[in-house]
Formats: structure tokens, sequence, C-alpha cells
């Protein structure tokens, strides 16, 4: 059904958000570090329309059925369903001091739930930016990617970095964010000619809103206060042994930040310098690091990196995302990248027997 079917008046704005995938730079975001996202061609669809009073009306083509849901603003609710999201951003814009009215909303999305590629900043982002179009406010897009943010951390309970945020506000197609989350300070990068990205989802899904990832915050925020420094960010490899005394479990979660710094730094510059096979080989130490320090991929999760590594047209490959499931991130010649998804996809299949989802190419 279209707009006008569900409300009977057209959409005075619409807004599409791109998912994101991230090439490396992994739980570094909530520790003020370094992370390189790019954009991925899956987008998040709002349509819009102001209404005259504080009624929310919103439905999206994903669900079945795709039902109208209502709601007044200023009695948002918390829930463990999608609308948590909607309600999140109008509780957080009022309670900023950022006047909106009611409106309609239809939401149609091609960027997967649980895969770890930002659906859940591109509705956030999309939805704000929507608003911005129909309500007379003022925000930068950075402003933007803080709100969604919060709204994430504080009203949908999962303690999300920004770096997801700005990678959808910010990042055109074949263009790599290099962010300093604590300044956000940030740099657009063109990837070279021939770099193709392989993004396939596993089929196992994954979710920021659980223990595991608040786990590993946890233990970030606990060894940076163990050894006196404002965060893990603040720490480089020559600072890899002052690490022991944490003892063997926060050793490993802060190795993993402070050494994921570094790489992306290293990535950066092979990005710069063309230097794909550099590249790839981050990937697979980025790789090593999250399955074995931070301890969040899965055995799904290697297998599928372990087959990508293998694929001859491939540099490199790596779980993206926050883990305990999603997708991975491989690094190809861009002539080669397609043929190669969907050999590596075709014996995950095989080997794993889970049905998995080529994203990108």
């Amino acid at each position: 059904m279209t707009f006008e079917q569900y409300f009977s008046v057209a959409p005075s704005a619409t807004v599409a958000t791109p998912g994101r995938v991230n090439l490396i730079g992994e739980h570094t975001d909530y520790n003020d570090g370094f992370v390189l996202p790019t954009v991925i061609p899956q987008t998040t669809v709002i349509q819009i329309a102001g209404r005259k009073d504080q009624t929310v009306r919103v439905v999206s083509s994903n669900m079945q059925p795709a039902a109208v849901h209502t709601y007044e603003l200023g009695a948002e609710k918390k829930s463990s369903d999608w609308l948590v999201y909607i309600q999140g951003v109008t509780h957080i814009l009022r309670t900023s001091g950022i006047t909106i009215g009611g409106f309609d909303a239809l939401i149609s999305s091609t960027v997967p739930t649980g895969a770890g590629l930002s659906s859940s900043a591109a509705l956030t982002v999309g939805l704000i930016k929507a608003l911005r179009e129909v309500f007379p406010f003022e925000l930068t897009d950075p402003a933007i990617a803080r709100l969604a943010q919060r709204v994430e951390n504080e009203f949908v309970g999962a303690h999300v970095g920004i770096m997801d945020q700005m990678a959808v506000c910010l990042a055109k197609p074949r263009q790599a964010l290099f962010l300093d989350t604590r300044s956000l300070h940030y740099e657009l990068i063109t990837l070279p000619e021939q770099a193709g990205l392989i993004v396939i989802n596993s089929g196992v899904s994954h979710s920021n809103i659980g223990g595991g990832y608040s786990a590993r915050r946890r233990s970030c925020e606990e060894a940076a206060t163990q050894l006196k420094v404002k965060a893990l960010r603040d720490l480089g490899l020559a600072d890899l042994g002052r690490l022991k005394p944490l003892g063997a479990l926060l050793e490993r979660r802060a190795r993993h930040v402070i050494s994921e710094n570094a790489r992306v730094e290293s990535a950066v510059l092979a990005l710069k310098a063309g230097d794909l096979a550099r590249l790839g080989q981050l990937f697979k130490e980025s790789h090593a690091s999250m399955r074995d320090d931070y301890e969040v991929s899965t055995p799904e999760i290697d297998q599928l990196v372990n087959i990508a590594n293998l694929d001859p047209a491939v540099y490199g490959a790596r779980l993206t995302g926050g883990g305990f499931g999603g997708s991975i991130v491989a690094l190809a010649h861009l002539a080669e990248a397609p043929a190669a998804a969907k050999r590596i996809a075709q014996r995950y299949l095989e080997q794993v027997g889970k049905e998995p989802t080529i994203l990108v190419p």
C-alpha cells in the first residue's frame, strides 16, 4: 500500500538513509577511538507528513501485517519491538528542547535487521532527518548523529557508540569515513579504484541490546579506570606491557581495543596508498583479535571468514559490527568480487548449513 492509502494525504518529504559496514575499528567507538566505516547500497526510506495535532501514526511495510501504530507525543513508552526506536526519537527530541508536532510516517527498508549493518541507526537518523524536513528546527548532521545515539543509549537500552550514526549521516558510496569518535573530527577517503567489497550476512542474528555487548563495554571502562586513563583510546601499542596486572580477561579486552585503534590508523595509510594487500592483512588481524581477545565472534562467523580468506580473489575478511552473529566484510579485487561472493556463500551453505545473504556487491 502507498502512503496515500494508509493516511489519505500525500507525503511532504521523503528521506533515504543507508546502512553501513565497518571496514575496521570494532568496539573502539565507545572507547573514544578510531573507526573506518563505509555505507552499503541498502537503505531505509521514510515518507512523512506533518499533522496539526500531537498524534503520531506510523507503519512499517517490512512488518507483516503492515498495521498503522498510533501514540501521542509525550506518552512514549519503551517496548521490545521496532516502535521503541520511533518513540525514542520523539522522546529524545522533545526532552532536548526541539519542538515537533504529530506526524504520519511510512517506513520501508532493505537494510537487514540483526545483520550488524546499522539498521537501527539508519532508522533513527533517517527519522530525525525526515522530521527536520517537516518541522522548523535546525540540526547539523553530526548533531543528528548524537541525538540518534542518545535514542539507543537512553531509550532503547543499547549502549552503542557514535560510529553507526555518523557513518549513515555523512558517508557516501565508495567513501570510507575515518572518524575520531572523541572529537568527531572526520575525513572522507575515496576507496581505491580496484577495491571491491563483499558483505555477506551469516544468517546468525545479531543484537546490541544484550548482555554480551554491555559486558564488553563495562570491561573496557573498568580497564581504563584501573589504568588511570579517561578511555582506552589514550593508550598505544607501547602500553601493552601495562595490561598484565588487569588480569587475563581485562587484559584481552583492552589489548583488542588498543591494537584495533592502531589497525585503523594503519588501514587509513593503506587506503591512501592503494595497498590492498596490506589492508587485507589488517582485516585478518582484526578478526583474530575480535575472536580471541574480545570474544565476540561465533563458530559460524569464523567459518565464513575462513572460507572467504581461502578464496583467491580475497585479500582479507573479518567479522563486522558488534559481533555475536551478523555479517562479514571482505576486501577483494573489484572485478572479481561478484563471483567470489557467490563462491563464498555457496561454500558456507554447504559447510555450515545456514543460508547466507550476499548484500554487497
